[in-house]
């Protein structure tokens, strides 16, 4: 079971899996919003955030689950990758400044049309909980 970044010419195998440790800033926050448009204050204003049930701002969602468009694109499989589809369970909120692993673990290999299902998963590293619960997936000619 790999846990670090394989060769980029390693055959990757069922159960073989990728883990990336991250966190983000308000400021990459406040980018994404601009990005999208979605300027929900929940996001961006401390006071109103304060008045949820979260007490703070959480990130958004689909910025967390970025993390695997970064994963399979540059590093596991890396290169080359197509990402195919994914399914995401937001399952906690996420926070600015707090410590995230992403794991990706290959669930199933078509080599015949070098297509992987991966399921991935962020994990908030000081609670030891799952954020995000999903399944992608993707093609890649050179590793699967």
């Amino acid at each position: 079971m790999n846990t670090n970044t394989p060769t980029n010419t390693e055959k990757l195998n069922e159960k073989d899996e990728y883990h990336l440790t991250f966190s983000y800033s308000q400021e990459q926050v406040n980018k994404f919003a601009e990005v999208t448009g979605d300027n929900n204050p929940l996001h961006l204003d401390e006071k109103y955030a304060a008045t949820t049930m979260f007490k703070r701002p959480i990130m958004h969602g689909f910025l967390g689950g970025s993390i695997f468009s970064k994963i399979f694109g540059t590093l596991f499989p890396g290169e080359g990758t197509i990402y195919m589809n994914q399914t995401m369970n937001f399952m906690r909120p996420m926070f600015v400044d707090t410590e995230y692993e992403a794991i990706t673990t290959i669930t199933e290999i078509n080599r015949d049309k070098h297509r992987a299902k991966v399921q991935t998963q962020v994990i908030n590293k000081t609670t030891g909980k799952i954020t995000i619960d999903g399944e992608a997936t993707v093609i890649n000619s050179n590793r699967l």
